[in-house]
């Protein structure tokens, strides 16, 4: 493959799978090392034809994380605050600490499927069919899932009210 093409490929998908990652993970250092194991695992196997890098760089760092996960054995603590800084009042600031902290704990309270599914949905905007191929469900499967991760979600959230 072409090191232009795979620079492209790196700048246009590290940011989100850098989040992916780390969401599963927990941990800087470990979501570091498996970023890059990705696009080197991901541009050396890639199957002949395939024609959804994007789905399919979903699926080796999901196989590279949880593969790490079962060899250290545990999760890790979140160790750092996700919430992104932003120059503005400070007490806009701290609320908005606040609702990050609030939607990661009940995030936390999803099975590890459905918050999956939410994290690739809508932080890594994935459509149905693409977290399907990740997870090896089918589109209607995947949308069925999302509905009701968004709706045990919305009634945890509900409850810290």
């Amino acid at each position: 493959m072409d090191s232009k093409v795979l620079e492209q490929l790196y700048r246009k998908y590290e940011r989100e799978l850098y989040l992916y990652i780390y969401s599963i993970c927990k941990d800087k250092h470990a979501t570091e090392d498996l970023l890059q194991e990705t696009f080197l695992k991901a541009i050396l196997a890639l199957p002949d034809g395939h024609t959804n890098m994007r789905a399919w760089l979903y699926l080796v760092a999901r196989n590279l994380t949880y593969n790490a996960i079962k060899k250290a054995g545990r999760y890790e603590n979140m160790t750092t605050d996700p919430a992104a800084k932003k120059s503005a009042e400070p007490l806009e600031i701290i609320l908005q600490q606040e609702q990050y902290k609030l939607l990661y704990k009940n995030l936390q309270r999803l099975s590890a499927r459905s918050r999956e599914i939410l994290i690739m949905q809508y932080f890594g905007q994935l459509s149905h069919k693409e977290i399907g191929t990740v997870l090896a469900m089918t589109p209607s499967a995947v949308r069925m899932a999302a509905v009701r991760a968004r709706k045990e979600l919305k009634t945890h959230m509900e409850e810290e009210k």
